[in-house]
C-alpha cells in the first residue's frame, strides 16, 4: 500500500529549506570594510601634514611624527621597540599610524581615548617628541607661512588646540582602504582564492575575531598577553602593560588589542617587538591566547588571510617594512 504524500507538509519543508539558505546567504560577516574615503575638511589635512613632518614639534628639532611614523613604510618605524628621544630607554613596539582614527583605545595600555589626547600626549612625553607648548608655539609663530596658514584656517589662529586639531585631522586622514579582503567583503569572492578563505574561515572559527573585530580588526578592547601561560621570547623588562593606568592587579600583562590592518608590512609584532615574523605571531596568539597548538598548514592558511588586510595609502599599496634594531 503506498502512502500518498501530504502537499502542505511537502511545500513546508521546501519552505523550511528556503528559508534556511536564504538565512545563510544574509548572515553578516562578523567584520566590515573600511570606508574608501573620510570626510575631514582637506585645509586642516593639508596643515597637519606639514606639522607631521616638521621637526620642530620636538625639543630638539630632531625628530617629527614622520621619524617613528614614516608613511612610505607601513606608518611605524620597524624596529623592535621605539627609539627614545634620550637614547637610553626602553620604549613599546611603534603601532602603525593607519587607520588610528577607528580605534577607540590608544598607545598599548589604551591610556587615553581620543586622538588629539594621544596626539598631545605623544607630543608632550619627555621620551618621545618632549615639547613644551610655550616653546612650541614660539617656533611655530617664527615662520610666517605657519601663522598665515592657521589664521587663514581657524579664527584664533595659532594656538595650541589649533596643532593638535590640525595634527589629528591629518592622522585621520590616513586611511588605507582597498584590502583585497575589504573587496571581498564588499561581494567580490574572487578577491580571495581558496587557502586565504581558509584562513578566514579559521580566524572566525578559532575566536580570533573575537578580539580582533571590527572595521579595523582591532583597536577597541583589552586583553592579558598570556592567558593560558607567559609568552615565550621576552624582550627585556616586564611590561605590566594596563597596570601603569589604572593601578588595578588585573590590568598586570594586559594590553589594548592590536588592528590587524595592515599586518603583513608591520613586523615585527606585539607591544615587545617579540615576534618576528607572522608565522611566529600566530603560533604565539593560538597556544598562549586560545589555549591551541595548530598544525602548520592552519597556521599559513590564517597567515595567507593576514596578508590580504593590506590595504592602500594615496593610492598605492603599502610596502613590507623592514625590522630594525631597538
Amino acid at each position: 500500500m503506498t502512502q500518498k504524500s501530504n502537499p502542505g507538509v511537502f511545500l513546508a519543508v521546501c519552505m523550511g529549506v528556503a528559508l534556511s539558505v536564504a538565512a545563510q546567504a544574509q548572515t553578516p560577516e562578523p567584520l566590515a570594510p573600511l570606508p574608501l574615503t573620510v570626510d575631514l575638511d582637506a585645509p586642516r589635512v593639508v596643515l597637519g601634514q606639514r606639522l607631521f613632518h616638521d621637526p620642530k614639534l620636538s625639543d630638539q628639532g630632531q625628530r617629527s611624527c614622520a621619524s617613528c611614523h614614516p608613511l612610505d613604510s607601513g606608518g611605524m618605524d620597524g624596529k623592535i621597540r621605539a627609539e627614545s628621544a634620550d637614547g637610553v630607554s626602553l620604549l613599546r613596539n611603534t603601532p602603525s599610524l593607519f587607520n588610528v582614527s577607528f580605534n577607540y583605545f590608544f598607545n598599548w595600555d589604551g591610556v587615553v581615548t581620543t586622538l588629539e589626547a594621544h596626539t598631545e600626549k605623544v607630543m608632550l612625553n619627555p621620551k618621545i617628541m618632549n615639547a613644551k607648548w610655550p616653546e612650541l608655539i614660539e617656533r611655530l609663530r617664527a615662520v610666517p607661512d605657519y601663522v598665515d596658514a592657521f589664521n587663514r584656517i581657524y579664527p584664533d589662529g595659532l594656538t595650541k588646540a589649533n596643532v593638535v586639531d590640525a595634527l589629528s585631522h591629518f592622522e585621520s586622514s590616513l586611511i588605507t582602504p582597498n584590502a583585497r579582503f575589504d573587496r571581498f567583503l564588499r561581494g567580490d569572492t574572487a578577491a580571495l582564492d581558496a587557502e586565504e578563505q581558509q584562513g578566514y574561515r579559521l580566524f572566525t572559527a578559532l575566536g580570533c575575531v573575537a578580539c580582533h573585530q571590527g572595521v579595523n580588526l582591532g583597536g577597541n578592547l583589552f586583553q592579558k598577553f598570556g592567558i593560558f601561560g607567559a609568552p615565550q621570547g621576552q624582550q627585556g623588562r616586564v611590561d605590566e602593560g594596563r597596570y601603569s593606568v589604572t593601578g588595578n592587579d588585573r590590568d598586570r600583562g594586559v594590553f589594548r588589542v592590536p588592528s590587524l590592518r595592515n599586518v603583513a608590512v608591520t613586523a615585527p609584532y606585539f607591544h615587545d617587538g617579540r615576534a618576528a615574523n607572522l608565522e611566529a605571531a600566530v603560533d604565539t596568539m593560538a597556544e598562549q591566547q586560545l589555549g591551541k597548538r595548530l598544525a602548520a598548514k592552519q597556521r599559513d592558511a590564517i597567515v595567507k588571510f593576514l596578508k590580504t588586510l593590506t590595504g592602500e595609502y594615496a593610492g598605492k599599496a603599502l610596502v613590507v617594512t623592514k625590522t630594525g634594531k631597538p
